[in-house]
Protein backbone atom coordinates (compact mmCIF):
# COMPACT_ATOMS: atom_id res chain seq x y z
CA UNK A 1 0.00 0.00 0.00
CA UNK A 2 2.79 2.53 0.76
CA UNK A 3 4.16 1.94 -2.75
CA UNK A 4 0.83 2.89 -4.31
CA UNK A 5 0.67 6.10 -2.29
CA UNK A 6 4.27 6.97 -3.21
CA UNK A 7 3.55 6.29 -6.89
CA UNK A 8 0.45 8.49 -6.81
CA UNK A 9 2.35 11.34 -5.11
CA UNK A 10 5.15 11.06 -7.68
CA UNK A 11 2.64 11.02 -10.54
CA UNK A 12 0.89 14.09 -9.09
CA UNK A 13 4.21 15.96 -8.84
CA UNK A 14 5.09 15.09 -12.44
CA UNK A 15 1.69 16.35 -13.63
CA UNK A 16 2.17 19.60 -11.69
CA UNK A 17 5.65 20.07 -13.23
CA UNK A 18 4.20 19.42 -16.71
CA UNK A 19 1.45 22.00 -16.09
CA UNK A 20 3.99 24.63 -14.95
CA UNK A 21 6.18 24.05 -18.01
CA UNK A 22 3.14 24.30 -20.32
CA UNK A 23 2.07 27.60 -18.74
CA UNK A 24 5.62 28.93 -19.16
CA UNK A 25 5.68 27.99 -22.84
CA UNK A 26 2.28 29.58 -23.43
CA UNK A 27 3.40 32.81 -21.75
CA UNK A 28 6.51 32.94 -23.91
CA UNK A 29 4.50 32.31 -27.08
CA UNK A 30 2.01 35.03 -26.14
CA UNK A 31 4.86 37.49 -25.48
CA UNK A 32 6.35 36.74 -28.91
CA UNK A 33 3.05 37.25 -30.71
CA UNK A 34 2.41 40.64 -29.06
CA UNK A 35 5.91 41.91 -29.82
CA UNK A 36 5.62 40.80 -33.44
CA UNK A 37 8.69 38.58 -33.49
CA UNK A 38 6.44 35.62 -34.30
CA UNK A 39 5.11 37.20 -37.50
CA UNK A 40 5.41 35.30 -40.75
CA UNK A 41 5.98 38.57 -42.63
CA UNK A 42 9.56 39.85 -42.63
CA UNK A 43 8.43 43.12 -44.22
CA UNK A 44 5.82 45.01 -42.24
CA UNK A 45 3.82 48.09 -43.15
CA UNK A 46 6.24 50.94 -43.76
CA UNK A 47 9.13 48.64 -44.77
CA UNK A 48 10.87 49.23 -48.07
CA UNK A 49 10.70 46.44 -50.65
CA UNK A 50 14.13 45.29 -51.82
CA UNK A 51 15.30 45.84 -55.39
CA UNK A 52 14.38 43.23 -57.98
CA UNK A 53 13.84 42.76 -61.68
CA UNK A 54 11.63 40.02 -63.09
CA UNK A 55 9.70 39.15 -66.22
CA UNK A 56 6.05 38.10 -66.25
CA UNK A 57 4.70 35.09 -68.09
CA UNK A 58 3.68 37.50 -70.88
CA UNK A 59 7.17 39.01 -71.19
CA UNK A 60 6.47 42.24 -69.28
CA UNK A 61 9.40 43.55 -67.22
CA UNK A 62 8.59 44.29 -63.58
CA UNK A 63 10.85 46.05 -61.09
CA UNK A 64 10.50 47.52 -57.64
CA UNK A 65 10.01 50.94 -59.21
CA UNK A 66 7.09 49.78 -61.38
CA UNK A 67 5.35 47.81 -58.64
CA UNK A 68 2.26 49.38 -57.05
CA UNK A 69 -0.82 47.57 -55.81
CA UNK A 70 -1.33 44.07 -54.49
CA UNK A 71 1.41 41.44 -54.56
CA UNK A 72 0.46 37.81 -53.89
CA UNK A 73 2.66 34.76 -53.38
CA UNK A 74 1.10 31.37 -54.17
CA UNK A 75 2.52 27.89 -54.66
CA UNK A 76 1.23 24.74 -56.34
CA UNK A 77 1.69 22.45 -53.36
CA UNK A 78 -0.14 24.74 -50.93
CA UNK A 79 -3.70 23.75 -49.99
CA UNK A 80 -4.36 27.14 -48.37
CA UNK A 81 -3.31 28.81 -51.64
CA UNK A 82 -5.87 26.81 -53.59
CA UNK A 83 -8.54 27.64 -51.00
CA UNK A 84 -7.72 31.37 -51.26
CA UNK A 85 -7.53 31.46 -55.06
CA UNK A 86 -11.24 32.11 -55.85
CA UNK A 87 -11.35 35.04 -53.38
CA UNK A 88 -8.09 36.39 -54.76
CA UNK A 89 -9.29 36.19 -58.37
CA UNK A 90 -12.43 38.16 -57.47
CA UNK A 91 -10.37 40.71 -55.52
CA UNK A 92 -7.90 41.05 -58.41
CA UNK A 93 -10.70 41.61 -60.95
CA UNK A 94 -11.97 44.51 -58.81
CA UNK A 95 -8.47 46.03 -58.55
CA UNK A 96 -7.59 45.84 -62.25
CA UNK A 97 -4.81 43.78 -63.81
CA UNK A 98 -2.22 46.60 -63.72
CA UNK A 99 -2.65 46.85 -59.93
CA UNK A 100 -2.17 43.16 -59.13
CA UNK A 101 1.01 41.10 -59.26
CA UNK A 102 1.20 37.36 -58.51
CA UNK A 103 4.24 35.19 -57.89
CA UNK A 104 3.43 31.53 -58.47
CA UNK A 105 5.70 28.61 -57.66
CA UNK A 106 5.14 25.21 -59.18
CA UNK A 107 3.83 23.63 -62.34
CA UNK A 108 0.09 24.25 -62.66
CA UNK A 109 -0.62 25.83 -66.07
CA UNK A 110 -4.38 26.15 -65.38
CA UNK A 111 -3.77 28.12 -62.19
CA UNK A 112 -1.19 30.35 -63.88
CA UNK A 113 -3.64 30.97 -66.74
CA UNK A 114 -6.41 31.92 -64.30
CA UNK A 115 -4.06 34.28 -62.46
CA UNK A 116 -2.76 35.80 -65.71
CA UNK A 117 -6.29 36.90 -66.62
CA UNK A 118 -6.44 39.22 -63.59
CA UNK A 119 -2.79 39.82 -62.63
CA UNK A 120 0.72 40.10 -63.93
CA UNK A 121 2.26 36.71 -63.08
CA UNK A 122 5.90 35.83 -62.43
CA UNK A 123 6.85 32.17 -62.11
CA UNK A 124 8.90 31.45 -58.98
CA UNK A 125 11.97 29.25 -58.75
CA UNK A 126 12.43 26.67 -56.01
CA UNK A 127 14.10 29.34 -53.88
CA UNK A 128 11.25 31.79 -54.54
CA UNK A 129 13.12 33.88 -57.08
CA UNK A 130 14.07 37.57 -57.06
CA UNK A 131 10.63 38.86 -56.03
CA UNK A 132 10.44 36.60 -52.98
CA UNK A 133 13.97 37.67 -52.07
CA UNK A 134 13.01 41.35 -52.36
CA UNK A 135 10.04 40.78 -50.03
CA UNK A 136 12.00 38.30 -47.88
CA UNK A 137 8.95 36.08 -48.27
CA UNK A 138 9.29 32.41 -47.33
CA UNK A 139 5.69 31.17 -47.17
CA UNK A 140 2.45 31.05 -49.11
CA UNK A 141 -0.17 32.38 -49.38
CA UNK A 142 1.26 35.77 -48.55
CA UNK A 143 -0.39 39.00 -49.65
CA UNK A 144 1.10 42.50 -49.63
CA UNK A 145 -0.19 45.90 -50.64
CA UNK A 146 2.63 48.08 -51.97
CA UNK A 147 2.80 51.79 -52.82
CA UNK A 148 5.87 53.77 -53.83
CA UNK A 149 8.25 50.90 -53.01
CA UNK A 150 6.92 50.45 -49.47
CA UNK A 151 4.66 47.85 -47.90
CA UNK A 152 1.32 49.39 -46.92
CA UNK A 153 -0.35 46.22 -45.58
CA UNK A 154 0.18 42.48 -45.23
CA UNK A 155 -2.31 39.62 -45.00
CA UNK A 156 -2.49 35.87 -45.05
CA UNK A 157 -6.04 35.82 -46.39
CA UNK A 158 -7.83 37.91 -49.01
CA UNK A 159 -10.57 39.27 -46.68
CA UNK A 160 -7.81 40.78 -44.50
CA UNK A 161 -6.57 42.96 -47.40
CA UNK A 162 -7.53 46.62 -47.35
CA UNK A 163 -9.51 47.90 -50.30
CA UNK A 164 -7.60 50.82 -51.85
CA UNK A 165 -9.51 54.09 -51.93
CA UNK A 166 -11.17 54.96 -55.21
CA UNK A 167 -11.57 51.36 -56.39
Amino acid sequence: MPFVVAALVLLGLLCLLNLLLTVGILRRMRAQSTTGSGSLFALRPGSAVGEFAATTTEGEPVTTATLNGTVAFFSAGCAACHDALPDFLAYARDQGRDNVFAVFGGDEPDTVRALAEVARVVPADLDGGPVAAAFRNTWTPALYVVADGRVVATAGRVPELPVPAGR
